[in-house]
């Protein structure tokens, strides 16, 4: 149904509509669902080229397995652990927010991501942000959103305390990396459309199918570099070195 997880049946008539050069806005009117859920499916899932359906279904169930487990119940405090000098990490904590605010992070999401890479567990709950950040919950409470809507956190529930935890992973730049290459995406099939507004050989038209091919091309890069790197550099349980 719309706006529920797509299902076998739909990655199907996704594979199909990519087999017939179909764009990602039309196989969303197809599907009734929003363009961004089917070019972030495909992205995720080997891009317009290599998209699988089978393979993008059993792809979609292992990832949901992993955000299923049970995290560490309470994180190490940073300043105590492994005999760090708290100094130390304090100004690697400013240096590192003062970068990532750089890159056009807002302050206090900048503030949250630091503070989760500098836990061993990876998670943390939003009582500890308010704590340790010494903000309000409603500061936390937005900056969360923010930070899980661009793919650099994951919410999960500890079932032991029912308190929802923010959780990095060595997947997150991954994710990041993917949640920009599907911005591109989108920005690609809205210049298409543009093509077919101002005719494909006026000037307009032309330039903006320059853009197209730019986007859809250097996507497709992105998306097997990330891929590569990430089997190089995240070394799965059971994987060999």
């Amino acid at each position: 149904m719309p706006g529920g997880r797509l299902t076998q049946q739909d990655r199907r008539l996704i594979a199909t509509g990519l087999s017939e050069g179909l764009g990602y806005a039309e196989i969303a009117r197809r599907l009734d669902r929003p363009t961004s859920t089917v070019s972030r499916e495909v992205i995720r899932n080997g891009g317009t080229t290599g998209y699988r359906a089978d393979r993008a279904h059993q792809a979609t169930e292992r990832r949901a397995r992993r955000r299923t487990r049970t995290p560490p119940a309470t994180p190490q405090p940073v300043p105590a652990a492994h005999g760090r000098d708290p100094e130390a990490v304090r100004a690697f904590d400013e240096r590192l927010t003062e970068l990532l605010i750089h890159t056009g992070l807002p302050r206090m999401m900048a503030r949250i991501l630091t503070c989760l890479y500098g836990t061993d567990s990876g998670s943390i709950t939003a009582k500890e942000l308010v704590q340790r950040l010494r903000v309000s919950p409603a500061s936390v409470s937005t900056a969360v959103a923010y930070l899980e809507d661009q793919e650099l956190i994951q919410r999960e529930r500890d079932p032991r305390t029912r308190r929802e935890r923010y959780v990095i992973d060595d997947d997150v730049w991954y994710r990041a990396f993917l949640a920009s290459v599907e911005r591109n995406a989108m920005l690609a099939e809205a210049m298409r459309q543009g093509i077919e507004v101002f005719g494909a050989d006026t000037p307009a038209g032309a330039r903006l199918d320059l853009v197209t091919r730019f986007l859809h091309h250097t996507s497709q890069d992105m998306i097997q570099a990330a891929e590569h790197w990430r089997q190089i550099l995240v070394r799965r349980p059971g994987s060999e070195p």
